[in-house]
C-alpha cells in the first residue's frame, strides 16, 4: 500500500478517537462543568448531528476544491475544533468546538474513501478503503480507552489536546505524502441528495440504520456512568473495560461483514434479534461485575456487526430504485448512522433524567432495535414481492 494511505489512516484514527472518546469522559466532564449527566450526553448528540447535516451540505459545497487542499483544510478545521475543546472554559464553548470537529468528520470520510481507492490499482481498491477505515476500528480499540485514561488522570481537556496533536501529525502526513494531482470525483448536489430521500424503499433502510445503530447508543453513551454507578466499578477500571468492548466491536464488524455477504436482510434479522436480547439482558446483568463483563463483550460484538450489512443493503437497493445515485444513497446512510447516534444519546439522556434512571437505558435501547427488526422484516417482505430482487454486490465495510 502507498505511504499516502497511511496518512489517511492516521487521520481516520484521530477522527474516530474524538468521536467516541467522549463516551468514557462523560462523568468526568459532567462533574468538572457542574452539569447533569443528560446535559453532558448532548455533547454526543451535537457531534453526531454535525456529521449528519454538515457532511452532505459541505460535501456538495466543496466539490470544486482540489482534493489535497480540501483534506488539509478539513484537518486544519479538525485541529482547531479539538484545540478549542481543550481550551473550553465551559459547556457552551465545548458544544461549539464539537460541532466544528464534526463538520470535518463527514466530508473527510466521503472524500478520503474516494482518494484511497484512487491511490491503488483497481483490484486493490476495496483493501485500500478498508485500510483507511481501519483507523476508526483501531480508534475504538485503543484511542477511546487511552483517551479515557488521559482524561481521568489529567483532566478531560488533556484528552482533546492529545487528539489535536494527532490531527497535527495527520495534517503533516497528508501534506508530505499525498500527491497533488488527485482527480476529483463528481460531487453530489443537494438536489440529488433530496431526490434519493424521495424513495420510500430507501427511507425504510435509512430508518433501519438509525434505529438499529442508535438503539445501542441509548446505553453506550452512558456506559462509563453505568459501569461506575450501577455495576460498581472504579473509574480507573472503565478504560480497561472499554478495551474489551473495542476488541469485541472490531471482531463483530468483521464477522458481520461476512454474514451479510450472501443475504444482508437475513443477516440483519438475526443480528437485530440478538442485539435486542443482549441489550435487554444487560438491564439485569449490569448490577453484577461478573455478569456485566461477558454481556458487554456480546453487546460490543453486536453493536457494529450490523454496520456492513446495512451499508451493503443500501447499495443493493439503490441500484434498483435509484441507480444514478448509488453513492449519494450510501453517503446518506452514513448520515443515518450519525442521526441514530444523536437520537440514541438524546433518548438515553431523557431516560436517565426520568424516574426509570440510568439502569433503564439498555432496555429502552432494545425497544429501538426491535423497531429496526420490524422494519427489516417489512423491507424483506417487499423485496420478495418485487419482480426484480437485489443482486449481490461487493463493497468494503
Amino acid at each position: 500500500m502507498p505511504s499516502a494511505l497511511f496518512a489517511l489512516t492516521i487521520a481516520a484514527y484521530a477522527i474516530g478517537t474524538t468521536e467516541f472518546v467522549i463516551v468514557g469522559l462523560l462523568p468526568t466532564v459532567a462533574t468538572d462543568l457542574h452539569i447533569t449527566l443528560p446535559l453532558a450526553g448532548l455533547i454526543v448528540s451535537v457531534y453526531a448531528l454535525g456529521v449528519t447535516f454538515g457532511a452532505p451540505i459541505l460535501t456538495a459545497l466543496t466539490g470544486r476544491i482540489e482534493r489535497k487542499p480540501l483534506l488539509l483544510g478539513l484537518m486544519a478545521l479538525f485541529i482547531v475544533g479539538n484545540g478549542m475543546a481543550a481550551l473550553s472554559p465551559g459547556y457552551e464553548p465545548l458544544l461549539v468546538a464539537r460541532v466544528l470537529s464534526a463538520f470535518s468528520h463527514g466530508v473527510f470520510f466521503s472524500v478520503g474513501s474516494t482518494i484511497a481507492a484512487d491511490l491503488v490499482p483497481e483490484n486493490r481498491r476495496a483493501s485500500a478503503i478498508a485500510m483507511m477505515f481501519m483507523g476508526l476500528t483501531v480508534a475504538i480499540v485503543t484511542g477511546v480507552p487511552l483517551g479515557t485514561f488521559i482524561g481521568q488522570t489529567f483532566g478531560w481537556r488533556a484528552t482533546f489536546a492529545a487528539v489535536a496533536a494527532l490531527g497535527i501529525i495527520a495534517f503533516a502526513g497528508i501534506a508530505l505524502l499525498l500527491p497533488s494531482n488527485l482527480k476529483k470525483a463528481p460531487s453530489a448536489t443537494i438536489g440529488e441528495q433530496i431526490r434519493v430521500l424521495g424513495s420510500g424503499r430507501l427511507l425504510i433502510v435509512f430508518a433501519m440504520t438509525a434505529l438499529g445503530y442508535g438503539g445501542t447508543f441509548v446505553a453506550f453513551t452512558f456506559l462509563a456512568s453505568i459501569l461506575q454507578e450501577v455495576t460498581g466499578f472504579a473509574a480507573s477500571a472503565v478504560s480497561l473495560i472499554l478495551v474489551l468492548y473495542g476488541v469485541a466491536i472490531a471482531v463483530g464488524n468483521v464477522v458481520g461483514g461476512r454474514l451479510a455477504n450472501g443475504n444482508p436482510v437475513k443477516a440483519l434479522t438475526g443480528l437485530f434479534i440478538a442485539q435486542a436480547i443482549v441489550l435487554m439482558l444487560f438491564s439485569f446483568t449490569a448490577v453484577s461485575p461478573w455478569l456485566a463483563i461477558p454481556t458487554l463483550a456480546a453487546l460490543g460484538f453486536l453493536s457494529f456487526a450490523n454496520v456492513p450489512g446495512l451499508q451493503l443493503y443500501v447499495v443493493q437497493l439503490a441500484r434498483q430504485v435509484r441507480p444514478a445515485a448509488v453513492d449519494v444513497a450510501s453517503a446518506l446512510n452514513i448520515a443515518a448512522f450519525n442521526l441514530g447516534i444523536a437520537a440514541g444519546a438524546w433518548i438515553g439522556g431523557l431516560v436517565v433524567e426520568s424516574s426509570f434512571g440510568l439502569g433503564a437505558t439498555p432496555w429502552v435501547g432494545a425497544i429501538l432495535v426491535a423497531a429496526a427488526l420490524i422494519l427489516t422484516l417489512w423491507s424483506g417482505a417487499l423485496d420478495r414481492r418485487s419482480t426484480s430482487g437485489a443482486q449481490p454486490v461487493s463493497c468494503a465495510a
